[in-house]
């Protein structure tokens, strides 16, 4: 019988460390199986979520220790449904199990083609171009304006935990970074041992408490539209849809107003300000 407190069982591989993290978050009761006796581990053991699943215990360690194994399509649905993921995360579970059939061709340096540059300058709404790790590669001056943390060369992931001015600019401070950290798990699926991955992964986790949390949880999310209450230290409290477009390989991402409201109004006195700077006013 596996031991889950072995050390040497810890998993090293994305699909393993998903899985891992899933069935800590999953307890007998959800799954109808009895509590009985003392539990050294919170959520299922190996042995239960094989059992559940219908695949041999030895089976389902080679997977959480990535071992060399082919996981099909029907047993990585058996394992979603015994970890009850939702939609979202059965998708993840999909996705992290493909590099075991194939390997995947590497990731090539982000760069922002010079009509995105155009494009940035000719819009009228705070905008910006960001990589797969949140990575900050393009902006304009009206997201400058909106936020300083927007500038080139600034991760959104770092400053939204690491800041103290983003726990005042965003209303729900606490569900921005758990959709932050769920969206930058789910942009990374497989690569989380690509070098900028693992270097922000490990800033990060010295840095931040909460960002060590909820990376254990290995909740993801996909963060494309919404809407967001901030703060704003100059023209004062705005209610804004974001969107997230993929162009190139790359997001712009967008934020609005409601024509006619108080919010977009305000947006617009930021516009103003923001010109003035740019011409020295």
């Amino acid at each position: 019988m596996t031991r889950d407190g072995d050390p040497t069982a810890t998993p090293t591989n994305p699909l393993g460390a998903y899985l891992q993290a899933r069935r800590g978050l999953v307890t007998p009761e959800q799954v109808g199986l009895p509590v009985g006796g003392v539990r050294r581990v919170p959520g299922l053991r190996r042995e239960e979520v094989a059992m559940l699943a219908g695949v041999s215990t030895d089976y389902y360690l080679r997977l959480e220790r990535g071992r060399d194994i082919h996981p099909s399509h029907q047993v990585l649905d058996a394992l979603a449904r015994v970890l009850q993921l939702d939609e979202v995360e059965r998708a993840h579970l999909q996705h992290l199990a493909e590099p075991v059939r194939r390997a995947r061709p590497r990731r090539t340096a982000e760069r922002v083609p010079a009509r995105l540059h155009a494009l940035l300058a000719a819009l009228e709404v705070p905008a910006f171009i960001e990589g797969r790790a949140f990575d900050v590669l393009a902006t304009n001056d009206l997201a400058t304006a909106f936020s300083p943390r927007l500038r080139v060369g600034e991760n959104r992931l770092r400053s939204l935990l690491l800041d103290p001015e983003e726990q005042v600019f965003h209303r729900d401070w606490e569900d921005a970074v758990a959709s932050f950290v769920g969206a930058f798990l789910h942009s990374v699926a497989d690569e989380v041992h690509d070098q900028r991955v693992v270097e922000l992964v490990g800033e990060l986790s010295l840095a931040s408490g909460r960002f060590r949390q909820l990376w254990a949880r290995q909740d993801v999310r996909v963060l494309e539209g919404g809407s967001m209450t901030v703060d704003h230290p100059v023209v004062g409290e705005l209610h804004l849809h974001r969107d997230k477009l993929p162009v190139d390989g790359l997001l712009l991402v967008l934020y609005y107003a409601d024509p006619g409201s108080a919010s977009a109004e305000r947006l617009g006195m930021l516009a103003s300000l923001a010109r003035g700077t740019r011409s020295g006013a």
